[in-house]
Formats: C-alpha cells, sequence, structure tokens
C-alpha cells in the first residue's frame, strides 16, 4: 500500500493500464500486418516533434504527437504516389525525424532535465494531461474495432480481397498509421521512445502462441501488456531502477519462458472472434 500513497505512481499504474489497452489492439494489428518497422520509424521520427516542443517552448507530447501523425501521413502518401521502398521511406522517415529533434534541441536554451523520460520513459512525468489523452484513444480505437473489427481483419490477411469489395483500403492504412502513431507517442511517456516497440509487439507475440483469436488475440496482449506494466513499476519502486527498463526486461522474460514453453510456434491461422 506505501506504494499507492504517492501520487505519481497512481498516475502510473492508470497510464499502465490505460496503454494496455491500446497496445493490445494497436500491436495486434501491427503485427498482424508486418508493421513493426514502420512503428519504430514513426516511433524514432517523433523525436523530431519533442526538439519542436522544446524549441518553440510548449508540451513536447502534444510536439510529438503532432510530428509522428505528419510522418506517417506523409510517408503512407509518398508510399501511395511514388515507386519508392517502403524500407527506404521509413528509414529516410527515421532519420531526418532524429536529425531535426537533436538540432532543435541543441538550440533550445536550458536545463532540458524532461529529455530523458521522452527516450527512456519515466513515471514522473505522467501527468493528468497524458492520462486524459490515453483515455481519449483507447475510446477512439474501441469504437474503431466495433465497427470496423472485420475490416481490419480482412485487410490483415488478404489486402486483395479487400480491394475487391470495393472497401477503401488505402484510406483504411492511413487511418491505422495514425493511431500507431498516436498510440507509440502516448506509450513513449512509459517506457520512452527507444523501447516502445518491444513493449507494443512483445504481448502480441506471446498472445499468438496460444490463441488464434483475432479479438482473443487483443485482450491477452492488453492483459499481458498490464502484467509488463505493473510488475516493472513494482520492481523499479522497490530497487530504484528505471521504469520503462524494467517493463522492457520483465516483457523479455515473459516471453523467453513462452518460447521455452511453446517450443517457438507462433500461430498463423487467426479467425475473427
Amino acid at each position: 500500500m506505501q506504494f499507492l500513497e504517492f501520487e505519481f505512481m497512481r498516475h502510473a499504474l492508470l497510464a499502465g493500464f490505460l496503454v494496455s489497452i491500446a497496445g493490445g489492439i494497436i500491436g495486434t494489428v501491427v503485427v498482424l500486418n508486418r508493421m513493426v518497422f514502420i512503428s519504430a520509424g514513426i516511433a524514432h521520427a517523433a523525436y523530431g516533434g519533442i526538439g519542436i516542443g522544446f524549441f518553440f517552448g510548449f508540451n513536447p507530447l502534444l510536439g510529438a504527437l503532432g510530428f509522428s501523425v505528419f510522418a506517417a501521413l506523409g510517408m503512407g502518401w509518398i508510399e501511395q504516389k511514388t515507386w519508392q521502398r517502403k524500407d527506404t521511406l521509413i528509414g529516410v522517415l527515421w532519420a531526418v525525424g532524429m536529425a531535426i529533434g537533436v538540432i532543435l534541441i541543441d538550440r533550445t536554451e536550458g536545463y532540458k532535465a524532461e529529455l530523458l523520460s521522452y527516450l527512456f520513459g519515466s513515471i514522473l512525468f505522467v501527468d493528468a494531461g497524458d492520462l486524459w489523452l490515453m483515455a481519449g484513444l483507447d475510446v477512439i480505437l474501441l469504437l474503431v474495432v466495433a465497427l470496423a473489427g472485420r475490416v481490419v481483419l480482412a485487410l490483415s490477411f488478404d489486402e486483395t480481397f479487400t480491394t475487391i469489395r470495393n472497401i477503401p483500403v488505402e484510406l483504411i492504412r492511413l487511418v491505422l498509421s495514425c493511431l500507431i502513431a498516436v498510440t507509440v507517442v502516448l506509450m513513449m511517456r512509459l517506457v520512452g521512445l527507444i523501447l516502445v516497440i518491444a513493449l507494443l509487439t512483445m504481448p502480441v507475440a506471446i498472445s499468438c502462441m496460444v490463441t488464434q483469436s483475432f479479438g482473443k488475440t487483443m485482450v491477452l496482449a492488453g492483459a499481458l501488456s498490464m502484467f509488463f506494466t505493473l510488475a516493472g513499476l513494482f520492481m523499479a519502486y522497490w530497487f530504484n531502477l528505471t521504469s520503462g527498463a524494467t517493463i522492457i526486461l520483465v516483457g523479455a522474460v515473459t516471453y523467453i519462458i513462452a518460447l521455452v514453453l511453446y517450443g517457438g510456434h507462433l500461430s498463423r491461422r487467426h479467425i475473427p472472434g
């Protein structure tokens, strides 16, 4: 109970719960659509938005949100309108975003103590505003799943069939890219942009070993993400460790145990449910 006496710890636990919901949903989409590298590119490009926020004196989280969504839309548009390879676009996006962030932060006067929290995560900087953003994202994601879950599932496994049914595949992919961008940025508050991809993908990878249902994978991934967050926060509190790294290590140990128990077999057949 001593753990819950501090307001920042209560904020961290609530943030972990809210982020886990988003992570379970978006992480499943990312893994099934093989968009992990895209997510990594968006996460690192978000550093440009952090630099913009520091340089112009407003909330860096809002800068990261705006920049990452812009980057996701820009990457999707360029991919659709040109013959450039996707991995090339992501590499350029990744590098340019980081470069913009580094230069703007270099040009910002004063001591930037909060900067490390965006790189490696920190429970100390999760505030009420962050919690409202996370709650709003969860509502949007739950609505998307409820209204268009089967469309997203069909797109994940048979894009040609989805296109033939006159479903706007390109538009849906752009929307998913934006939702990935927002989820990545909000997860960044707990584990940092360097480690966020691990929290986004490890729970889903474990879930795919034990369930063949699209819906159940999302639910189990969200539960696992919450477990990683809770266990990581408790360990970070008691042993005075960096919370983001501790959360990821808990997830990594769980993933290794799952690999041993299930022989590394990842289910490839998912059905709606």
